[in-house]
This record gives C-alpha cells, sequence and structure tokens, in this order.
C-alpha cells in the first residue's frame, strides 16, 4: 500500500469539486432551429389563416363592429349564392394560372414576382391578335389569342431569366421592375393609340368580337378560362410527379450543386421554367381580356400577380392545393366587395391577405425550431445526460 498516501493528512475545511447547478427558473424545454428542415407540416398555413382571421379580428373589433358578423357577410356574399360561386371562380382563375407559374419557378429556388407584368403583357397581346388581325377566320381566334398570350408572357420570364443566369442578376429586382415597364405600356396603349375613340375617352380598347370572347357557363360570368386552369394545374402535377424533367427540377431545387455533378443543364433548365411560368401568367392575362372585361382596359388586374403568390405559398407549391387556395383567395376578394353594405371598405379583403402572408412566413420559420427537452443532470455530478 502506498505508505505517502496514508502519511497524506485529511483537510477537512477543503470545499468539494465545484458543480454547475441549474436555476430553479429553467424551463425544462428549449427551442432549437433545424437548418436542415425544409418546410412546415400541412397544418402550417391552415394554423397562418386562423392566426390571420384572429388578429384581422381584433382589428375589426376596436373598428367597433362584431367580427363573426363581418365574416359571416364575406363568406355568404362568396359562397351563398350562385352569383357568389360563380364570381368567386372568376376570380380564382387568374389566381390560379399565375399561382402555377411562381411554383414552378419557387420549385427550381427561381423567386419570380413577376407575375403581374407577364399576366399584363399576355393581355396586350391576346388583344393585339383581336385588334390587328381581322381577317382570321372566326374558330382561330381564341387559339391565336392563348398562344400570343402565352408566348409574350414567356418571353417576359426570360427577360428575367437572362440576365439571372448569365450575368447574376438578382431576379427579385428585375421580375419586380419588369412589372412596373409591363403597366406602363399598357397605360401608354389604352390612354393612347389603342383607345377606343368611340369609348367617351375610357380608357380601353373597343370591345372584342364574339368569336374574339371565350364562352361563359349558363349565362353567367364564369369564363371557359376555368379550363384552362385546371388543365393547367393537371399538367403541373403529371410533369413535376412523373417524368424525368420534373424529377430534375425537384433536384435542382433541392441541391443545386448536386444537380450540377449530376449532369443537369442549369441555365437550360431555368430558361426553361421561367418561360413556362410566365406562359402560364400570360394565359391568365389572356383569359382576362377575353373572357371577363373583352377589350384591353386600364386596370386589367388589381394585383393578381401578386396575389397568386399567396395563393403558391398557402398551397406549398402543390398544384392541387392551389386549386382549393385560389377558391379560398378568390372568395376573399368577392367578399371584400360584400362588406361594403355594412360600412367596411372593399380593402378589407386585402388586409387579411396581407395578414395571411405575414402569419404564413412566420409560420414557416417558426416550423424550422423544434422543442428539445433540456437534458437531465447526472446523479454523480459528471455532467448532463445526452
Amino acid at each position: 500500500m502506498n505508505q505517502k498516501f496514508l502519511a497524506e493528512p485529511i483537510n477537512h475545511s477543503a470545499s468539494p469539486p465545484s458543480r454547475s447547478r441549474r436555476s430553479p427558473f429553467a424551463m425544462p424545454f428549449s427551442l432549437q432551429y433545424d437548418p436542415l428542415k425544409k418546410g412546415g407540416a400541412w397544418w402550417v398555413p391552415v394554423a397562418s389563416v386562423a392566426a390571420a382571421l384572429l388578429l384581422c379580428a381584433l382589428f375589426i373589433w376596436l373598428n367597433g363592429m362584431n367580427p363573426l358578423t363581418v365574416y359571416a357577410k364575406m363568406a355568404k356574399g362568396a359562397f351563398g349564392s350562385t352569383f357568389g360561386i360563380s364570381e368567386t371562380l372568376v376570380k380564382a382563375i387568374p389566381l390560379l394560372l399565375c399561382g402555377l407559374g411562381v411554383a414552378a419557378a419557387y420549385r427550381i429556388s427561381v423567386w419570380n414576382i413577376g407575375a403581374e407584368g407577364q399576366l399584363v403583357v399576355g393581355a396586350i397581346a391576346a388583344s393585339a391578335v383581336a385588334l390587328y388581325l381581322p381577317g382570321l377566320p372566326g374558330a382561330l381566334y381564341i387559339p391565336a389569342m392563348v398562344a400570343a398570350g402565352m408566348a409574350a408572357g414567356a418571353v417576359w420570364g426570360l427577360l428575367t431569366a437572362v440576365p439571372r443566369t448569365y450575368f447574376g442578376v438578382n431576379e427579385l429586382i428585375t421580375s419586380l421592375m419588369l412589372n412596373y415597364v409591363a403597366l406602363l405600356l399598357l397605360d401608354y396603349l389604352v390612354f393612347g393609340p389603342w383607345r377606343d375613340p368611340a369609348g367617351f375617352n375610357f380608357p380601353g380598347t373597343k370591345v372584342f368580337a364574339l368569336e374574339q370572347q371565350l364562352l361563359t357557363f349558363a349565362g353567367s360570368r364564369l369564363h371557359y378560362g376555368l379550363i384552362f386552369a385546371l388543365i393547367a394545374a393537371a399538367a403541373f402535377a403529371f410533369v413535376f410527379s412523373k417524368t424525368r424533367w420534373g424529377y430534375e427540377m425537384k433536384l435542382l431545387g433541392a441541391n443545386p450543386q448536386v444537380a450540377k455533378y449530376g449532369g443537369i443543364k442549369i441555365n437550360t433548365h431555368i430558361l426553361l421554367v421561367m418561360m413556362i411560368s410566365g406562359g402560364l401568367a400570360g394565359l391568365a392575362g389572356m383569359s382576362e381580356v377575353s373572357g371577363v372585361s373583352h377589350r384591353l382596359m386600364y386596370g386589367i388586374s388589381p394585383g393578381y400577380g401578386y396575389t397568386a403568390i399567396i395563393v403558391a405559398w398557402l398551397a406549398k407549391l402543390n398544384p392541387w392545393g392551389m386549386i382549393v387556395t385560389s377558391v379560398f383567395v378568390g372568395g376573399l376578394i368577392v367578399g371584400g366587395f360584400s362588406v361594403q353594405t355594412i360600412g367596411l371598405p372593399s380593402s378589407m379583403s386585402m388586409m387579411l391577405q396581407g395578414a395571411i402572408l405575414i402569419c404564413l412566413i412566420g409560420g414557416e420559420m417558426l416550423s424550422r425550431y423544434k422543442l428539445v427537452r433540456r437534458a437531465s443532470r447526472a446523479s454523480d455530478g459528471k455532467g448532463e445526460l445526452a
């Protein structure tokens, strides 16, 4: 036995080894950020809508009105009659087409916010066919207007994709600026050379001929653009889930470096997707001038291209989900007009849309955090258990 150890005196005054103590007020759980998590669960959009409704209810109550009465009035105006449902679907058509367009770009991480401008140039091109090709056979007008609208939107999308692809220009800036270019071009045409001389100075072209107008369902304003939108949603779902090209798009959106090493031509795919994105928005513009206004006019879009971003994110970029969210947001727009009869402005719907977007962004951010139970303290003082 070690004699030196036995002979060494014991110091009874020595303090025991220091051991960190947890505060009695410490929470048993903590939030941890998960950088690998792609997004929230299915319930995040639902919770975001609910939170937005509660937030707006507070402002309605502060304005001296019953939120339940206001929401009931909006719901009845949008879905409480055949007329309301048809008007809601009329609003849903451009929202769905533009939503599909921006979703296609977002799936490869190209942030196209230029659907508004692409819709407008599509409307201009379709109107040019109606106004300046008078010799076409009647049956060819609608196909020609569809082709012109989609082509114009595709070219407008390329004006964003080319600088992004070859010069590294941020597509958020170019797509946003091109919206204003398209709107100013529209103003120039309807206030200038294309204005109907017999239109009492109304900023718009002459009314299209019957063969240049989309057919409607049962005498309502609901037009055959709905068929275009549903076909586009089905094609979107099929291409992105059942084809090799769709798989390449998913890989490109998930990890561009892996896609590049896998032999995928990234620049070519970006150009093509932006053409498709712009083409769908251009088709929405054609549907508006041919199916709703029957002319090109000032304010042809009340912001469908911007609202479509909410439609796409609410559906988590799912084409079938976008059918539902486009109808929901279309109902908000129509319901906004209904509340004017009880003393609220129609911009009530815009407030709801903004609140939904804010809550949706916040919900997606929070969904990347996970609640983790703090590790318990080991009884032997060696540290916390993993």
